[in-house]
């Protein structure tokens, strides 16, 4: 049975005014697991989240504490650079533009870099990820995340290919330069942008 719903036809543009299906891509009802090395086995007990870098303060989370902060939830679709697309999954967590206010972020502080339980980096401008609904995912389609798609909590990018959102979060570094992550230093597009196929540099 094949991956792909290629022969299902996807018309009409999405929340964002873009094509919902972006070219080069095919849709899929299948959620496929695709990481470089093994996942991270990350209880919530174990889970911390920390923030560092360009800020007036280092601050850290426990999963307790993080659940606190303001809760949302997400109707978007989730693009692959290895060519596949899902739609319309509901996504719940915490949007970043909402923990950001946590945070007292330095005026020079102009990227993010994502970091990872297992060494796994991506990096985004800040103003995209105010702007993009970048949201920490804890929850998916009402059921938590797996821990082979990221859990418990990931960063999920629904207007970027989703490698720029990290799996197995634990904590971000402001920058005021950009600096590749994981995958941009391999050769991946550093704006990742699904509707212009910026899949590689």
């Amino acid at each position: 049975m094949s991956l792909f719903s290629a022969k299902q036809e996807v018309t009409g543009l999405n929340s964002y005014g873009k094509p919902k299906l972006p070219p080069g891509q095919s849709k899929t009802e299948k959620f496929p697991i695709l990481t470089y090395g093994s996942a991270p086995k990350v209880t919530k007990e174990e889970w911390r989240f920390r923030v560092w870098g360009l800020v007036e303060k280092e601050m850290d989370w426990t999963w307790d504490e993080f659940m606190k902060l303001p809760q949302s939830k997400l109707q978007a679709d989730f693009h692959c650079v290895t060519h596949w697309s899902r739609f319309d999954d509901v996504w719940e967590g915490v949007m970043f533009r909402d923990f950001i206010k946590q945070v007292k972020v330095k005026p020079e502080a102009a990227f993010v870099m994502q970091h990872a339980y297992g060494g796994y980096t991506t990096n985004l401008p800040l103003h995209w990820m105010i702007e993009e609904d970048v949201m920490f995912v804890h929850t998916v389609n009402g059921q938590p995340l797996e821990p082979e798609h990221g859990g418990p909590m990931r960063v999920f990018t629904p207007k970027r290919y989703a490698w720029k959102g990290a799996k197995w979060i634990k904590g971000l570094e402001f920058m005021a330069k950009d600096k590749p992550g994981f995958w941009e230093v391999n050769g991946y597009s550093n704006t990742a942008d699904p509707w212009k196929e910026e899949r590689f540099w």
